[in-house]
Parts: structure tokens; sequence; C-alpha cells
């Protein structure tokens, strides 16, 4: 498989291992019925959901004002001091009427969650999850609608309260599960998928310096890298979004103090922007071709694609040549992105070719017989080498679309 890498100025071994392709037909082309054998995972009783008592009398409050959750899957053995924190995505409400909505379902009310089956780097199996199966796993649920960020209250259009209390919801748990071992933790790591990936750069120094310096804290987003890239009509759809987000929900003091003092506030919660100011050891998991940016950002709902389009951006095989090199220009930004961070030292990414996203909770992306590979192997190797020390570096960026054959249909869209 051939594998880019960025133009960089930096001094950088160059790498000398051949780049495979897997050639085992049944991976680039797999039955159903091998597939559900080769991706399912032995059913165990989900993490029960914890309420955080005394929420309220901080305003670390859900929409509805309901309290945040998180499920807490406890470690054992060598990994019982080790933690990773992982946000729940689910988008963003960029307006009283999107958050009103929001507020009567799970993802802006408690009293509407259920404990959710963990899996992909949540697995407790060894041979599904190598290097994380025995780590304390925290999934922290998402409810505010603003990626964990949010200071602030509105009205609702019943006369009800709206509570934008992200922020106040993030150092609530945080401060929860420092009681109950986090504190005493040798190595952290704060993860998260799409909005939840968002909120794990903005909250991923603030994670690290909650710590000792003995002890190893590192950062890692998983289909996150969210691009203020025009539509096909050239609108900047996502943008007017991010601009609702960022002024009704005030989420302005976890934004980088530098970025805010050049650009205005919409600009700093755009990743471009918030990787400039981490210095916490940050993994970027992103594919060039994200499905849900294909569906959001490039031809959302709201710019009346055509039937082609709409064919196109639901299954990205169906594109037609036009289109695809409007997809193309997604990964070209996204990989124009990436320069700010491609010479430091303690980063790393793998940005794959796949139509996916979010690409950590499932086994079938994270690590199965079918699992997307750059440089034969994957994410869970790629970034358990970067983690851990075992590669001196890990930056993986794929070949365009359509060049990789481990890129299965079956993977999440």
């Amino acid at each position: 498989m051939a594998t880019e890498q960025l133009l960089s100025q930096c001094q950088r071994r160059p790498d000398s291992g051949a780049l495979l392709l897997l050639l085992m037909a049944f991976m680039m082309c797999p039955s159903p019925t091998s597939s559900a054998a080769l991706t399912t995972t032995t059913l165990v009783q989900p993490p029960e959901l914890t309420l955080l008592a005394g929420a309220a009398e901080k305003g670390a409050v859900c929409l509805d004002g309901s309290p945040p959750g998180y499920q807490l899957q406890r470690g054992s053995g060598s990994g019982s001091h080790n933690w990773i924190v992982y946000l729940e995505g689910g988008g963003w409400c960029s307006t009283i009427e999107d958050c009103s909505k929001r507020k009567k379902t799970g993802l802006g009310s408690s009293n509407l969650m259920k404990a959710v089956q963990l899996a992909g780097i949540f697995s407790n199996d060894q041979r599904q999850n190598y290097d994380f199966y025995n780590w304390n796993i925290v999934f922290v649920r998402y409810c505010d609608g603003a990626s964990f960020s949010g200071d602030a209250e509105g009205n609702d259009q019943d006369g009800s309260k709206l509570f934008f209390r992200g922020l106040r919801i993030w150092e609530a748990v945080i401060d929860d599960l420092m009681k109950k071992g986090l504190a005493n933790a040798k190595q952290a790591l704060l993860s998260g998928c799409s909005s939840g990936g968002l909120a794990t750069l903005l909250h991923c120094d603030d994670f690290s310096a909650r710590f000792p310096r003995t002890v190893s804290v590192k950062c890692f987003f998983d289909a996150g890298f969210f691009l203020d890239k025009k539509d096909i009509y050239g609108e900047k759809f996502i943008r007017s979004i991010y601009n609702g987000v960022v002024h009704l929900q005030n989420v302005s003091k976890v934004l980088p103090r530098d970025c805010l003092a050049k650009k205005e506030p919409t600009d700093c919660f755009f990743p471009s922007e918030v990787i400039k100011s981490i210095n916490t050891p940050t993994f970027i998991l992103n594919s060039g071709y994200d499905s849900w940016q294909i569906n959001n950002i490039l031809v959302p709902d709201e710019s009346s694609p055509t039937t082609s389009w709409l064919s196109c951006k639901a299954d990205i095989r169906k594109c037609d040549s036009r289109q695809i090199k409007e997809v193309h220009g997604l990964r070209k930004t996204l990989i124009d992105d990436l320069k700010v961070v491609e010479c430091k030292e303690d980063w790393g990414f793998f940005i794959d070719s796949c139509f996916t996203h979010c690409q950590t909770p499932f086994r079938i992306s994270w690590d199965s017989p079918i699992s997307p590979r750059l440089g034969n192997k994957t994410i869970s190797e790629a970034f358990g080498d970067w983690h851990f020390g075992r590669s001196q570096e890990v930056k993986q960026i794929d070949c365009e679309y359509p060049c990789n054959p481990t890129c299965s249909t079956l993977l999440p869209s």
C-alpha cells in the first residue's frame, strides 16, 4: 500500500521499512458471513452508568438540568493504575431550537441515557485490545451539545431553562474521577471521537496539568479534526454552526488564549487553530475522507444537493470523477492543516483514506482482520507503537482514495 508522508522540512530519518499490501482477498472484499465472524465481540454486561452526585450544586448539569454521567470499567493487574478517559461525541446544538430538541434525547438528558456496550479501545479482551485491555476505562457521556466546553444558560421555547454547562461537567467529572483513583494514575490518556475528539483537544493541556510531571499523560483524538471548509456551493455551513455554538454556549473559556488574542472565537474553535497551542503529546486519528464531514461539511443537507450528490455522499463509491475531485479537496485541506504539527517529535497521526467516521470505539476498525492498515499496521498497533515508544515515529498519511484495499465497505460510516 502506498503511503504518503507530509512534505516536511523536519530532520527525520527516512522510513526504511517496506510498506506492504495485504494480499488476502477476503480482506479486500469480505463476505457478510466471514466479516460477522471476524468482528463479533463476546457481549458482556456494559459498565454501569454512574450519575454525579452533587452535580446540580456545582451547576454541572445536562441541557435539561439533569446530572451528567459516565461509565467506569475498572482496570486490573498491570493496568490497574493506568487510565483512559474517553469523551463521547454526538454533534452540537447551535440554536435554542436545536438545543430544545436535543434535551429530549440521551444527548441532552441523563434521564434518557442508558448504559452502552463498549468495544474497540474499550475492550477488556487482550486479543482485541492488546495494549489497553486491562486499563481503567471511563466513558464520559455527552449531554451539553458544545464539546464539554460551554458555560451559560438560556430560556427554552417552553419557558424552562436550558443549561449550557459543558465546561462545568468536564470539571466535575474529572474531580470525581480523581477521587476514585485517577489522581494516582501512572499513565493517563484523554481521548474521544467526533465532537468528543474536539473536546479532547480543547481540554488536553488542562487534563495534563492535573498530574505530576512524573506521570505519562497523552491525548488521542479520533475523527475530531473538523475542517473550516466551504461546501460544494461555496458556503461555509460548518462555520455558521460553530459560530452559533461558540456564542450561544459561551465556550471562550476553553479556547486558546494566544488564538483569541489574534482571531475571532469561532476561528479558535476549529482544530486547525487549537492544535497550535497544545503542549501535551497528542495522536491524531482521522480519515482523509471522513464520512461525517463529507455529509455535513462538504455536502450538507441544507445545501439542497442534487440526486447525484445525495448518492455520492451516502456512498463514496458512487461519486463521479467531478465529485471525487471535490472530495479529494477535503483530504488536501486536512493534510495542509497537519503541517503545523509535523515537526513535533512527540506527536503522531494515522490518516487513512477510508469512508468512515470514528474508528476507536469499534472492533472492526480498531483491531480486527479487516481493520484499515497503513504500513501493514492496524490503528491499534500504530497507536500502541506511538504511545509506548515502540517506533521512532508514527506519522502515516494514506494515499488518495481508492488506493487502500484494506478500507472495507463494512466500516461504520
